[in-house]
């Protein structure tokens, strides 16, 4: 039986569930103690970081405990940071190793997606890849009898991700996770100000915006997203923006955060 491997285990996120769940638990502290309600919303996609979770994960975990839902699939979508890909890849395993257990990957569905696009194809080294890894804890957490499927792109234009996420928000059993962290080791003035940037064009769907100095390594699954919001008529929702300096106290080499989700408009 062919298994996506736990590859960033004890790195980005710790080894043991017990471990994880003491930083789940941790998150909930913080929201108590601020006195923060999360509103359940129905949801089609989140935006989420990918940093250790002693950096983001307050902030993706505020993500997945957003959606009220139970999808049947989540189709993580995430930058390729090891390799290079020429298009994307799709993981065609039939499992998916974390800490709270093994996930079922929906290898049919995923299948129908490698058939239906042709940039996409399999390549097994970039499923290494701990952009789209970090989410896994939270899905088999938040949503444990949900299948995944996992995509990770390398060249590729955003508006070919965004046919890929127009097919899969056709099916209201689905969730996309678009996995970014945003800008990277400028002082927390100078990220602040990026990141406002990627903020504002997500909030207001401006595609044009990102081009005025949005930095984000995921920035092709975050413009893919904003372009099918568009088209599907989506409201996104800002649910968190931090940085590493909430957690480092480090003003001097800054990596910032967002959290968003998007629901159909009423």
């Amino acid at each position: 039986m062919s298994k996506r491997k736990a590859v960033v285990r004890g790195s980005f996120y710790p080894d043991s569930k017990e471990e994880i769940v003491k930083f789940f638990d941790f998150f909930e502290k913080i929201l108590k103690d601020n006195s923060i309600k999360i509103e359940k919303l129905d949801t089609k996609s989140i935006i989420s970081p990918h940093a250790g979770y002693i950096y983001s994960g307050f902030t993706a975990n505020i993500a997945y405990k957003s959606v009220k839902q139970k999808p049947k699939r989540v189709v993580v979508i995430g930058p390729s940071h090891r390799v290079f890909i020429d298009g994307a890849s799709v993981a065609l395993y039939e499992d998916y190793e974390t800490p709270f257990g093994d996930m079922d990957i929906d290898s049919e569905y995923s299948e129908r997606l490698l058939n239906r696009f042709g940039f996409l194809k399999f390549q097994p080294d970039a499923h290494e890849e701990h952009s789209t890894e970090t989410q896994a804890p939270f899905i088999k957490y938040y949503f444990p009898d949900s299948k995944i499927v996992e995509i990770v792109y390398g060249r590729v234009g955003f508006e070919e991700i965004s046919e890929v996420i127009d097919e899969v928000l056709k099916n209201d059993e689905n969730l996309v996770v678009i996995s970014t962290d945003l800008s990277h080791f400028y002082s927390l003035k100078e990220a602040e100000k990026l990141d406002s940037i990627c903020l504002k064009a997500v909030e207001n769907l401006d595609l044009e915006l990102f081009e005025k100095g949005c930095e984000a390594c995921g920035i092709t699954g975050v413009k893919a997203m904003v372009k099918s919001a568009i088209k599907d008529r989506l409201k996104p929702v800002l649910l968190d923006y931090r940085t590493s300096f909430d957690a480092s106290g480090d003003d001097k080499r800054v990596v910032g955060y967002m959290s968003v989700l998007f629901r159909k408009k009423e």
